[in-house]
């Protein structure tokens, strides 16, 4: 990949690290439904102690949630920010809440990125091994020969990550630094994004009198929380149904190889419901969430609802289960279609596990699993994030998935192309300069 340095990505990565060592760190999630944030406690001895090979599990136990913050999102539409000043006012409240909680200020924090249209591309390349063992100057030389993805006017690259690296025929390395060896190949995932969503983010932040440390996609920091280790290694898919997006994210090798969001999710069942029954948005959530499901029984005729019409909350008229059932079902079903279509594109198939997990808010739906092992297979079933220390039972279930995944990643970030040094004989005015550019004017 021709390109200069990542100079404001690796500017986020030097606040991450900074934080890191003062052993305090804010993690942010402003998604459609709700915005959250978490202060964390990081123990910077044990972090280091904690060795590579531990993986995001060292990582989990050398941090401990201190303060956590939630609210109702506002000024966010499929999980993209559509008004700056309602947005604003939702991060400072959650923010408020958790320092309060946390008796701490934090100014830097990591951020997660539910919508922006992810798109992931496959790049790589390999080089000579100058001297014979593999330095971190071959592997920059070797990443920054792998051709530029074809980007669209109006994105910009999130994430390029090196997924597997090659030393002389020996493949599935994931640092091959120090090994011998005279050709050094790599493949690196790189996924884009749409650039407004993104800086719409970084400016909202910014406004909150915050620094911000990094972004992350939200598919790939729902997978991180949701998905065991076994499943990363063998391949699995994680399914983030979200508010406003259902996002996909598929790992293999315990690497992010591919992710995509479909722009539909729970909000979109909740709306179907207050217009097939004509009651207000609020309360058709509360009923969804209280009799909602996706398979009836021949008891559910029998089980009445209370539904009031909308403007006319004293008229109140009752329901059957199964008729909410009946309008519920058909627009999972339209979910679930919109995940099989994404992995069919990836290649889930060839995968050796196959397994997919649900999580988010939207996969509590009693009967959900049923319906997806039929669209999607045999293997899926419901998944919650991992613990944290400190982290409060209200904030534990599988609508945090990607706000807790993104803690493990901001105490353990995984190396990227902006990590190392360039070469400066591979510089060129490529998007990845304009990339730069753009991040140093508006990060």
């Amino acid at each position: 990949m021709k390109s200069a340095a990542f100079a404001a990505q690796r500017h986020m990565r030097e606040h991450l690290r900074s934080a890191l060592r003062r052993g305090l760190v804010g993690v942010l999630d402003v998604g459609t439904a709700k915005t959250a944030c978490f202060i964390l406690r990081v123990d910077p001895a044990r972090l280091a102690a904690a060795g590579a090979e531990d993986g995001r599990l060292g990582g989990f136990g050398a941090m401990r949630v201190v303060g956590a913050g939630v609210t109702q999102s506002r000024g966010v539409r499929l999980g993209e920010i559509v008004d700056m000043e309602e947005a604003g006012r939702a991060i400072r409240t959650a923010l408020q809440t958790a320092e309060k909680m946390a008796g701490v200020r934090v100014d830097q924090v990591i951020g997660v990125l539910p919508g922006a249209r992810p798109v992931s591309f496959g790049a790589s390349a390999d080089v000579d091994v100058e001297s014979g063992e593999v330095t971190e100057a071959d592997v920059a030389r070797a990443l920054a020969a792998c051709p530029e993805p074809p980007l669209e006017e109006g994105r910009e690259i999130l994430h390029a990550l090196p997924v597997n690296f090659t030393v002389d025929g020996q493949s599935f390395l994931n640092d091959p630094r120090g090994m011998n060896g005279r050709r050094l190949s790599v493949d690196m995932h790189v996924l884009s994004v749409a650039s407004g969503p993104l800086r719409n983010l970084a400016r909202c932040v910014r406004r909150c009198d915050l620094e911000l440390a990094g972004v992350v996609c939200a598919p790939y920091a729902a997978g991180l929380s949701s998905l065991v280790e076994d499943e990363q290694e063998l391949g699995a898919a994680c399914v983030d149904m979200g508010a406003g997006v259902t996002s996909v994210s598929i790992f293999l090798r315990k690497q992010l190889i591919y992710a995509d969001a479909a722009r539909v999710g729970g909000a979109h069942v909740t709306r179907d419901v207050s217009e097939a029954f004509s009651i207000p948005f609020q309360q058709a959530e509360r009923i969804k969430t209280l009799h909602g499901g996706a398979v009836a029984t021949g008891m559910d005729d029998r089980e009445l609802i209370a539904a009031p019409r909308l403007g006319a909350a004293e008229d109140e008229r009752r329901i059957s289960r199964s008729a909410l059932i009946g309008v519920i079902r058909p627009r999972l079903e339209e979910i679930l279609e919109e995940v099989r279509a994404s992995l069919d594109r990836a290649g889930f198939e060839a995968l050796p596990s196959r397994r997919v997990v649900l999580t988010g808010g939207g996969s509590q739906v009693p009967g959900l699993e049923e319906v997806a092992r039929r669209i999607l297979g045999q293997r899926v079933r419901a998944g919650r994030p991992l613990r944290i220390g400190g982290l409060p039972q209200s904030a534990s279930g599988p609508a945090f998935s990607a706000i807790v995944g993104l803690a493990a990643y901001a105490v353990r970030p995984q190396d990227e192309f902006w990590d190392f040094e360039a070469p400066s004989a591979l510089d060129g005015a490529t998007r990845l300069r304009r990339a730069v550019r753009w991040f140093r004017d508006n990060w």
